[in-house]
Order: C-alpha cells, then sequence, then structure tokens
C-alpha cells in the first residue's frame, strides 16, 4: 500500500499544477440538470439516488475533446480498457479487475457481447457520434441483464435529437492518421432522426499494426398512441494488422458487425425489446500467405424483452419481465454451434425520498439442455442528511464460456469442451456526500468471489495455453473518487483511485488473463472553458498492473468554441511511456491528431 500511496500522492501534486488555481466547474461538461441513469435500474433514476455504483460520460458537451470511447472509459479508474491497438479497434474491458468475458457490453440495454470470444465484445459495430454518452455498473448486473455481467456492464446509450444539426469532422496526424467524421439530425414534434458515420485509418507506428475502421448508423424516433418507438441500425467494417496479438506472428484480422435494435413503448409501465447482431472475423496467422493458416468465424445472436414496472403505494414499486435469446456460431475452427436461454426476473422496490431505498429481486436463467442459474440480489441505501448516505448490494451472476473457450485449437491455444459456466457473488458498501457544493466524495468496498473462473494457462512457457477453469478467486478492493467544481471558474477536476487484490487456491501452471488486472490505478481529469472561447482537457493515468512496474500516460486535449468552423487538437501519451496493456503487445509513444469541425446547424450554444 505504500507505492500506491505514493503514485495517488504524486497525482494530487501534479493534478494542482495542470489547474493553476483553486479547481472550479465547467459548465460545458457539468451538467446543470439531473444526471438520470437507466443502468443497474429497472426504471430511470437520478445518478445522485441509485443503489448502485454508476459512472456516466456524456458525449455530446465536448465532443472535441475526445478521440473515442476509450478516452471517456478511462476516466473511471475502476475500468481498464486493455488495448492491442489505439482507439479501441482491438481492446478488452476489465471492470474491478475482472477478465475481458467477465462484462456484458450493452446499447440501450440490449447485448453486444460476441459469443466467439469476449475479445470482440468492444468491437462496436456503431459510430461514436451516433451516441449521448456510456453508463458503467460497477459489479454484478445478472439479474437484471443475465449471462456474463460478472465484473460489471457498460451501457452505450443514444437519445432523440433536441434540434436539426449538420456537423463534420476532419483530422490527421502522425503514423499516417486521418480521420472523416459526420451527423446528420432533426427533430419534429413526431419524428426525430440521426444519421452518423465515420471512417478512421492509420499507417500504424510500425509494422502490422496499420487499421482502418469505417461505421455507418441510423437511428429513428417516432411518436405514437402507444408510446415512443425507437429503431437503431448500424454496420461497420474493421480490417487491421494484428502483429503479436495472439503470438509472436505478422498476422491481420478483419471483423465485420451489423446490430439492429428495436425499442417499443406500450404505454407508460410496458416496454419490448429486440436485438440483432452478426460479426464476422477473418484472422490470418502469416498476412503474406494467408494459404498458411486462416480462421474464419461467424456469430450471429438475438435477444427479446418484455419489461413491465407498476407502482404499489407511494413507496413500493415492482419490476417483472420475461427474455429469451440465443446465439450461434459458423466457423472452420470452431465448428457449428448454438445455444438459446430464456428467463424470467421480478424485483421489489422500496424509495422513501432522500431518506430509504431498498430492493430485492431475482432472475432465474433456463439454459439450453436444462439447466438453470438463480441471480437474486439485494440493494440498500440509507441517507445519514441530505448531502450524506451510504449504500450497499450483494449479488450472484455468472458467465457462459464463450465458443472460443470450448471449441478452439491451434498450435498456440487449446479450448475445452468441459468448461463449467462461471459462478460469482459480488457484494460492495460505500459512502457518498457532498463536502460542499462544489466539491463530493465517494468510497467503496467491494468484493467478489469467483468460483470456475475461466483461463488460459501453461505449465512451462513454450507450451500451447489451454483453456481450464480456476476453483476460487476472491477479488478485494477499494475505489475512491473526489469530484471539484466551480461554475464561476467553468473548470472542472476528478480524482479517482482504485485499489484490487486478489487471493487465489494454488494454481498449476501459468495464468494468461485471469491475473492481468491493474492492482492499483489512478486517474486525473481535468477540463475547463477559460472565457468560454476555448475548451481544455488534461487526463493522468498511473497503472500498476499485478506483479509489474507502474506506468504514467498523459494526454491533453483543446478545442475552439466558435460557431460554425472549430480547430481541435489532441494529444496522446506526451511522455512517450513505452508500455503494455496486453502482454507482448506494445503501445504507441507520444502522437497527435488535429483538424477541423464544420458545424452548419442553426442552433449554436457556447
Amino acid at each position: 500500500m505504500g507505492r500506491a500511496l505514493r503514485i495517488f500522492c504524486c497525482l494530487i501534486f501534479l493534478s494542482a499544477g495542470m489547474r493553476g488555481q483553486q479547481a472550479g466547474n465547467q459548465s460545458a461538461t457539468t451538467q446543470t440538470n439531473q444526471t438520470i441513469v437507466v443502468t443497474g435500474t429497472f426504471v430511470p433514476v437520478p445518478l445522485n439516488e441509485s443503489n448502485r455504483s454508476v459512472e456516466a460520460f456524456d458525449f455530446c458537451s465536448e465532443p472535441l475533446l475526445y478521440s473515442s470511447f476509450v478516452d471517456y472509459l478511462s476516466e473511471d479508474s475502476s475500468v481498464d480498457v486493455q488495448q492491442r491497438e489505439v482507439d479501441g479497434e482491438q481492446a478488452d474491458l476489465s471492470i474491478r479487475g475482472s477478465s475481458f468475458g467477465q462484462n456484458l457490453v450493452l446499447l440501450n440495454g440490449l447485448r453486444l457481447n460476441d459469443a466467439q470470444t469476449g475479445h470482440h465484445d468492444l468491437d462496436l459495430p456503431f459510430p461514436l457520434e451516433a451516441l449521448s454518452g456510456v453508463e458503467v455498473l460497477h459489479g454484478g448486473g445478472s439479474l437484471l441483464y443475465g449471462a456474463d455481467a460478472v465484473g460489471g456492464a457498460v451501457n452505450f446509450v443514444t437519445s432523440r435529437p433536441d434540434s436539426a444539426e449538420l456537423r463534420v469532422r476532419l483530422g490527421g496526424g502522425n503514423f499516417g492518421f486521418n480521420e472523416q467524421r459526420a451527423i446528420a439530425s432533426f427533430r419534429t414534434d413526431k419524428v426525430g432522426e440521426r444519421l452518423a458515420m465515420s471512417r478512421d485509418a492509420s499507417a500504424g507506428f510500425e509494422a502490422d499494426r496499420d487499421y482502418r475502421n469505417s461505421s455507418l448508423s441510423t437511428e429513428t424516433w417516432t411518436k405514437t398512441a402507444l408510446g415512443t418507438s425507437d429503431i437503431l441500425l448500424s454496420a461497420s467494417d474493421h480490417p487491421f494488422g494484428a502483429g503479436d496479438f495472439y503470438g509472436i506472428f505478422p498476422s491481420s484480422e478483419r471483423t465485420k458487425g451489423w446490430f439492429g435494435g428495436l425499442n417499443q413503448q406500450l404505454g407508460s409501465q410496458t416496454s419490448v425489446s429486440f436485438g440483432y447482431r452478426r460479426h464476422s472475423d477473418e484472422f490470418i496467422l502469416f498476412r503474406d500467405d494467408p494459404s498458411f493458416y486462416e480462421n474464419n468465424h461467424i456469430t450471429q445472436s438475438w435477444q427479446a424483452d418484455l419489461r413491465r414496472h407498476s407502482n404499489v403505494g407511494k413507496i413500493f414499486g415492482i419490476a417483472y419481465g420475461v427474455t429469451a435469446d440465443g446465439d450461434q456460431i459458423t466457423s472452420n475452427n470452431l465448428g457449428n454451434h448454438a445455444r438459446n436461454r430464456t428467463a424470467g426476473y421480478a424485483n421489489v422496490d422500496m424509495r422513501y425520498f432522500r431518506r430509504i431505498s431498498a430492493s430485492i429481486g431475482g432472475r432465474e436463467e433456463i439454459l439450453s439442455g436444462g439447466l438453470s442459474e438463480f441471480s437474486p440480489q439485494a440493494t440498500l441505501s440509507v441517507w445519514l442528511r441530505p448531502s450524506a448516505r451510504l449504500r450497499g448490494s450483494i449479488g450472484r451472476g455468472f458467465r457462459l464460456p464463450s465458443y472460443t473457450d470450448l471449441y478452439y485449437q491451434d498450435p498456440a491455444n487449446i479450448g475445452n469442451p468441459l468448461l463449467k459456466p462461471e459462478i460469482s457473488w459480488s457484494l460492495e458498501g460505500g459512502f457518498e456526500w457532498v463536502l460542499a457544493r462544489w466539491v463530493t466524495a465517494s468510497t467503496t468496498f467491494f468484493q467478489r468471489r469467483d468460483q470456475n473462473d475461466i483461463d488460459y494457462v501453461r505449465d512451462i512457457s513454450t507450451d500451447p495455453w489451454r483453456a481450464e477453469n480456476i476453483g476460487h478467486v476472491v477479488f478485494n478492493g477499494l475505489e475512491n473518487s473526489v469530484q471539484l467544481t466551480s461554475k464561476a471558474q467553468n473548470e472542472q477536476l476528478r480524482i479517482s483511485y482504485t485499489v484490487i487484490a486478489a487471493s487465489q487456491q494454488p494454481l498449476t501452471g501459468i495464468s494468461e488473463y485471469v491475473f492481468n488486472f491493474p492492482s492499483h490505478r489512478a486517474t486525473v481529469t481535468w477540463i475547463g472553458r477559460p472565457m468560454r472561447v476555448l475548451s481544455l482537457s488534461s487526463t493522468l493515468q498511473v497503472v500498476q498492473r499485478y506483479y509489474t512496474d507502474p506506468y504514467a500516460l498523459w494526454s491533453f486535449a483543446a478545442s475552439a468554441n466558435s460557431r460554425h468552423v472549430r480547430p481541435f487538437v489532441q494529444f496522446f501519451n506526451l511522455s512517450s511511456t513505452v508500455y503494455q496493456e496486453i502482454p507482448g503487445v506494445h503501445m504507441p509513444g507520444r502522437s497527435i491528431v488535429g483538424g477541423l469541425e464544420f458545424d452548419v446547424s442553426k442552433a449554436h450554444h457556447l
């Protein structure tokens, strides 16, 4: 803990230097209205009344200060996006020390996880411009979402446009980087539409690390007598060099994604939703000789949900529903497989405004073959005073093996068709308080007790990795955050720090994934808008992974707040730190991106 304390104190000192004077609140990113969250709860609630630990990030306030969704998630010290390529082109997600397959990725509450492998869960089939924000649920979420939400869930959300707009963004940088992005939308009383596209490409900072990312989406909202209908269609194409990604090979890979989603209100208390996702993956071991070894996988998944909530008296509510989902794979390596799940769930909620809030519920999930998993959950919040509250939760979750875990075979990796589902119990207790109108803070202790964790292990470095269940692993952690805001100074400073420790039964062999979590992770983010003319941001991360040395990453961005033409510049890894987020996969040094955004929208707010 001595090293962790030094890291944290160093971050506070550096953040003070970046601020120059007392921290304040930036008008652009601090919302004057309450932030409403839909993740981790059956009905939307204000963020400061959620019984769960949830972080929310707004994509609309300062889009020119960010390059990808990774930049937002990196501001949460409990989230670790382990990249093989920049901007999330190939990245694994970890929440509170979980492995990459133990988290659920959602779009408006619909599942995006890939049944082939969790390495593709963040292969998002839509542009960043199509989104209004992202919400991160810390801790298990199987009651709401079913399988795979063991460590937590990341829910990307969209919202109906407020007005008509047309924006085009052009940029370029070192390593042959170039980007083109555009968004067009309109809104009437009964209809809303948003069309978004993006294309990013780079020659790569080293051999076999080039990439090209193209995506397109359209989303339509309509109001009828039943309620709001929301239809979203999107597609993406990601060819990239995969040198050293899965071994010391000059590989290449190309993934394509398609997604269709429907959310339909049926009155004020009932909704139905449907989602379909198709994902293809072409992996070539030796890029210059595709005939030597090539894998082709196509996965398809679907889900349907019927949800209802109603009030019982003034302080009680009940939410319940049924869901069905399935997935299948066609692969030259994994074979052809399919599986389905159905579930029913119910949750009773009690809310006595700013005094006490509690809920208890359960979900019964029936798997293919007749097996079932029960996921109970209970939460509690108690306000000691209007500015301070205690909260806690406990719940059970599970994760199913991916098709790669079960069936994959190559000279370096061996699957295991006898793998058991992972089982996890998560508990947490936290304290949140408002020290003054411009200072808020929180601290949360959490524990996750896993059984049958799926990992890849080997006895010596020359052996192939083989999929196995690990008997018992216990993760204990503490996450802390402090936020300082000031409307007068148009600034915001956020400091967050998470420490995690793991204990296990004796493990025979070398672990590849389960113990690649950050034991210490701290972030300092400052955003300011001096004189409302410029928008500035600075983010400093310090990361120490399990049994490795710490490293620091610093990024800085600036944009002009002009009416129709807005120049911007973004710097990444300013210290040119040499680091790896995935063992054996080098990440680039210092880089810069600059460009212009053209806005012909009638509405403009400084």
